[in-house]
């Protein structure tokens, strides 16, 4: 049994004891004791002053003096104000790293036959461009969110939508037939997702000219952009290949193939998956359907150039268009198509849209049409809705080439995690193969790490240099300690030293290692949290928080030299508890740890 399910119990006894009063354990508040305080847990005793109709101070240490005389886990405790600070007694921590070290999946809930089925979209790429920057913040959250899912006992479905159609595809396309001369990925040694990119950024930059024309030509700039010669191109593709044009769709799915060979490719260096794809491609026909039904019932409307619209009103927003007068599709016609093929395809309990701030009012929207549609997953949406990421230098923009390539992004994560752990030594005595599969590492889990560790929410400034240092809350300093903790494993088991299975309480610990232990007691109650905020920062900050009290733990006592063959195996049991929590919380966040380093 934990320890403050024992002292909850106890506090109970003791409130019928001095007060005779009967409370239930939910009416128990107890607290981590903060730092600057002696003790490990903090009672709010507020609740129960008009039981025992006594000041604050004084039913605080009334409590505490009753549970130091009867309670069998409380040593000693102390009155701050209204709060109760009690200590434990030791036995009571060696219970609790007992229990961990028993348990291999610690922290981990295993999917039952029951279990409620969470649906998660990440990605989302368009097939016009690489992947940058900013893709990769929702691609490292929605699969760390799908790993605490999963660590909750939920089943987990990782999937993706793929926007490989519309006017922005279709302006890679035409930059291509027009002024590519037939270039490849394999004529031009250059990835297919950056291949078509470039020609995304061309037709920018041809787009740009033509309107500068046509702006010296006396039009205004709304006028030169309605005559467009470019861009009624582009429509025009648009509408043949919604028409099934042949040489159109050729086209699309020969560049289309460009790309996807290189997001697998950029997947794969980030070590993340899907369970499922679609293509907007294929729901957009589901979602054109599903809106000219509602079209039909009365659920929409049309206007006199044919265009399809949902009046939202009277839900306080405005009208949407779902259909163009051409009765081509937007973006909202295709998450309708999508949405409704993924609940006919899985018995989804949550549908969870990781995606950026910037489609709030999308997803808004979204659930709001749906439920007009009449299917009952359209109120129960959520739209974990991220913060946007910059560089130092400000914000990144695809269509004048200035966002950054992941790829590009990945390969500098992983030369500076080499160069910086070669400057410091970090590599000594390692063979080339194993210094580049540390530098990956390293590389890799910083980037992860510096990304996952801030609140979803909030926007951040992705600094690659500060992001490598191996102090600080980053993750070459938590991978860094996870090797000291493997290298004290080896050395422990070169001295012919076992760990003991199960620890004998006679033990006499610090205050120090009783505060660790209880801190890697708190894993659990993490992961839970993160999964019930749909928030991986919350495991990344505590494990940060984990490895900074070990390392405190690690300079203060002696583990291999200890001569109390008790004690050392004690602090070699709970060095290898920690080191399981951190590779276990790190893994939530698809970051591996090294063995050395």
């Amino acid at each position: 049994m934990k320890p403050e399910i024992k002292l909850q119990n106890d506090i109970v006894k003791a409130i019928s004891s001095l007060y005779e009063q009967e409370i239930g354990t939910e009416n128990i508040q107890l607290q981590k004791t903060k730092k600057e305080f002696e003790g490990q847990f903090t009672l709010v005793v507020f609740p129960f002053l008009r039981m025992s109709k006594k000041g604050p101070e004084q039913t605080a240490q009334e409590i505490g003096e009753w549970l130091s005389d009867n309670s069998p886990v409380v040593k000693n405790f102390n009155v701050i104000k209204g709060f109760l600070n009690l200590t434990l007694k030791g036995d009571c921590w060696l219970e609790v790293l007992n229990d961990i070290n028993a348990d291999a999946d610690y922290g981990m809930r295993k999917e039952q036959p029951d279990s409620k089925l969470v649906m998660i979209e990440y990605s989302s790429p368009n097939t016009n461009k690489p992947l940058h920057l900013g893709h990769c913040r929702t691609i490292l959250l929605g699969y760390s969110l799908a790993e605490v899912m999963k660590a909750n006992g939920y089943k987990v479905i990782k999937t993706n939508i793929v926007n490989d159609r519309g006017i922005h595809i279709c302006k890679s396309m035409l930059a291509w037939k027009k002024w590519g001369n037939g270039e490849t990925p394999e004529s031009s040694s250059k990835k297919g997702d950056h291949l078509v990119g470039d020609y995304y950024v061309l037709f920018d930059k041809k787009y740009k000219e033509e309107q500068a024309e046509l702006q010296s030509q006396g039009l205004s700039k709304d006028d030169a952009a309605a005559q467009s010669p470019l861009m009624g191109e582009v429509r025009e593709m648009l509408r043949l290949w919604e028409a099934g044009d042949k040489e159109t769709l050729a086209l699309w799915e020969t560049m289309n193939a460009w790309v996807y060979a290189g997001f697998d490719d950029t997947y794969g260096k980030l070590g993340v998956d899907f369970d499922k794809i679609y293509y907007e491609s294929e729901t957009y026909i589901d979602g054109k359907e599903t809106v000219l039904d509602g079209l039909k019932k009365g659920t929409f409307y049309q206007k006199e150039d044919g265009s399809v619209w949902a009046d939202l009103t009277g839900d306080g927003l405005d009208n949407k268009l779902l259909l163009r007068g051409d009765g081509t599709t937007v973006y909202m016609t295709q998450d309708i198509g999508t949405a409704k093929q993924r609940f006919d395809d899985y018995k989804i309990d949550k549908m969870i849209y990781v995606v950026g701030n910037e489609q709030n009012y999308h997803f808004q929207v979204l659930s709001i049409v749906l439920d007009k549609l009449g299917f009952d997953f359209g109120k129960d949406l959520y739209h974990l809705s991220y913060g946007m990421i910059e560089l130092p230098e400000g914000k990144m923009k695809s269509r004048e080439g200035t966002v950054v390539d992941a790829d590009d992004m990945i390969a500098e994560m992983v030369s500076t995690a080499k160069e910086t752990s070669e400057e410091l030594g970090k590599l000594d005595g390692c063979t080339e193969d194993e210094a580049n599969n540390i530098a990956r590492i390293v590389g890799l889990g910083a980037l992860k790490y510096f990304i996952l560790k801030v609140d979803p929410k909030k926007n951040m400034t992705f600094n690659p240099k500060e992001s490598i240092d191996f102090n600080g809350n980053t993750g070459p300093f938590i991978q860094y300690t996870y090797a000291r903790i493997q290298s004290v494993l080896r050395k422990a088991q070169d001295s012919g030293y076992t760990l003991l299975q199960s620890l004998p309480t006679s033990i006499e610990l610090t205050s120090r290692e009783e505060s660790l232990v209880q801190t890697v007691g708190e894993y659990p109650a993490i992961v839970k949290q993160a999964g019930d905020e749909y928030s991986p920062a919350l495991i990344a900050n505590y494990i940060y928080d984990l490895v900074k009290e070990y390392n405190q733990f690690y300079h203060d006592c002696s583990i291999l030299k200890e001569e109390n063959a008790d004690l050392r195996s004690f602090r070699l049991i709970l060095s290898a508890n920690v080191g399981k929590v951190v590779k276990s919380g790190m893994g939530l966040m698809g970051i591996e740890v090294p063995d050395r380093m």
